[in-house]
């Protein structure tokens, strides 16, 4: 999901990459979960989350559809967004008390924030968003650390392939029958990335190359 901002306004004005040290660390959140409520549906899941957590939660997409995500428009297409129940629109997740219970297996978005990202043309930096998380006396940690992905480098082009793969499919819009052309493409790349079931005994990224070039070639014959 692409957003305009005055950067200047939401950061700290410096662009961040792996090995850079920014000050997010928070005591590991302790007795603080305001990050995991008030979200509304904003957590769009890209497919490595959906991966993870079918293979967290040992369920299919289906099976976990309209329970730990819905689905929604973003951008055009039809993409799950994490739920979110009950008063104060709490992360479904979200335990008793107050700690995430996929953790380990939590969305990139969240493994990201309070880190945001701002694309250029053939790459993108993180950024810190300084009115996002209210806890005081952060310490630095490297962003490596910090987005807690295993081979950040090969999750850092993963980023940037769905990221334009995404903004390329928007543009079918465009011309004479564009947006019911989209309309058409976008449930077929909810069943190729999202609905078709992930190996989880193959790497992730192998199968996510593979249904990548499977999509570009529907796109070509539209």
């Amino acid at each position: 999901m692409e957003r305009v901002m005055n950067m200047d306004a939401v950061s700290d004005g410096r662009k961040y990459g792996l090995e850079d040290m920014v000050k997010v660390g928070c005591n590991d959140c302790a007795g603080c979960w305001d990050c995991c409520q008030g979200m509304e549906d904003t957590i769009v899941l890209d497919p490595l989350d959906i991966y993870r957590m079918t293979g967290g939660l040992k369920k299919t997409f289906a099976e976990l559809l309209d329970v730990a995500f819905s689905l929604g428009m973003v951008d055009g297409l039809a993409l799950p967004r994490l739920r979110v129940d009950g008063a104060g629109d709490r992360c479904v997740f979200l335990n008793a008390q107050g700690r995430c219970s996929i953790h380990a297996f939590r969305p990139g978005i969240c493994r990201l924030f309070p880190l945001g990202r701002i694309y250029e043309e053939d790459s993108f930096w993180y950024f810190l968003q300084v009115h996002e998380c209210k806890r005081k006396n952060k310490t630095k940690v490297r962003v490596r650390k910090w987005i807690d992905t295993p081979e950040p480098r090969r999750y850092e082009s993963f980023v940037l392939a769905w990221h334009d793969f995404l903004k390329e499919t928007r543009g079918l819009a465009e011309g004479p029958g564009g947006e019911e052309k989209r309309r058409g493409y976008a449930l077929l790349l909810l069943r190729i990335f999202y609905e078709g079931p992930y190996d989880p005994e193959r790497d992730f990224y192998e199968q996510f190359a593979e249904r990548l070039s499977e999509a570009g070639e529907a796109r070509r014959a539209l």
